[in-house]
């Protein structure tokens, strides 16, 4: 699946499902000159957490100059949940604080209301649009065909699935004017220590190319390590799954490692030029780790989606 379960032997960081970071991301917003950045968390929403961590730190990261380091990060923290609500603030930090995982910066945003109900609530401040709260999953793939050696049930996964979603929309001029690179991380405060227990970019990597031993160490690393911790064991699970030469491992990891999304504004946004809720990332990491063998899982994007923002479909109710 895309990141969902992204810990070892499929289990959530930590085993807290309000910690697991599903997928990322980031595309032109309805309105011109802004741009989306999402991060959802939390699969089977909400029944295995009925609310954002209160100890988390969840956070988008923005790179602007191509060094795979933090030059502008969004911090999204949450109150302690009371009597079915709960609140959100945002921090932006810029330069030398957004290299740091805690919330830093500036609060552009402060005591929003997280949405639990069907009905999404929108705060807007200082150009920007803010929401979190239970939606619909937009992440499809034929799962059971995936693991039943592709044969394929014509099943979706997330067809009736819910998450926690972190939808931001800022103006572009935010971001620079050049590409950026965007990951996201879930960090989570332990005796006065903020501890990375998840984080990602591109769909689907850590489920396919991570031993189950090395998932907690990829949680906790930095995108600008990636290229030298995980060429030479990424380029070996290619030669095992699609019989790739080492030379042409290497030129096909180029695009997702290091682990950073990048995003052009100047070309349309379509999977690997930033994500949008509609691309086929799951047939396309399937063409990547097969070799090209194994093209589509004839599953199509979910149609329950929002014109504007925040995007993300209306919850499902609950079975």
């Amino acid at each position: 699946m895309s990141h969902h379960l992204s810990g070892p032997d499929l289990r959530s960081p930590k085993e807290d499902a309000r910690l697991d970071l599903t997928d990322v991301f980031v595309f032109p917003a309805a309105d011109s000159g802004r741009t989306v950045l999402i991060m959802n968390v939390n699969p089977f929403a909400p029944t295995q957490g009925e609310a954002f961590h209160p100890e988390a730190v969840y956070r988008i990261n923005i790179d602007t100059d191509g060094d795979d380091v933090a030059d502008l990060a969004y911090s999204f923290t949450f109150s302690s949940p009371s009597d079915g609500r709960q609140t959100a603030t945002v921090h932006r930090a810029a330069g030398a604080d957004a290299r740091s995982h805690a919330p830093g910066g500036e609060a552009i945003v402060s005591g929003a209301e997280v949405a639990f109900g069907a009905e999404p609530l929108v705060v807007e401040s200082d150009g920007y649009r803010f929401s979190a709260g239970l939606r619909s999953d937009p992440f499809f793939a034929d799962l059971d065909g995936i693991v039943n050696g592709f044969q394929w049930t014509g099943n979706d996964f997330g067809i009736d699935k819910n998450v926690f979603g972190i939808v931001l929309e800022v103006p572009d001029e935010e971001l620079g004017e050049g590409p950026i690179g965007v990951w996201a991380r879930v960090s989570l405060w332990e005796d006065d220590r903020l501890v990375s227990v998840d984080r990602g970019a591109h769909p689907s990597l850590t489920a396919y190319f991570n031993a189950e031993e090395a998932k907690e160490k990829y949680n906790e690393g930095e995108p600008a390590d990636d290229w030298d911790t995980y060429l030479r064991p990424w380029t070996a699970v290619l030669a095992h799954t699609g019989g790739y030469t080492p030379e042409d491992a290497e030129e096909t990891l180029r695009t997702v490692l290091p682990d950073v999304l990048r995003y052009d504004r100047t070309k349309p946004a379509a999977y690997p030029n930033g994500r949008t809720l509609t691309d086929d990332v799951t047939s396309a990491r399937l063409a990547m780790v097969s070799g090209g063998k194994i093209s589509d899982d004839h599953i199509g994007p979910h149609t329950d989606l929002l014109p504007g923002f925040p995007y993300l479909g209306h919850p499902h109710p609950l079975s």
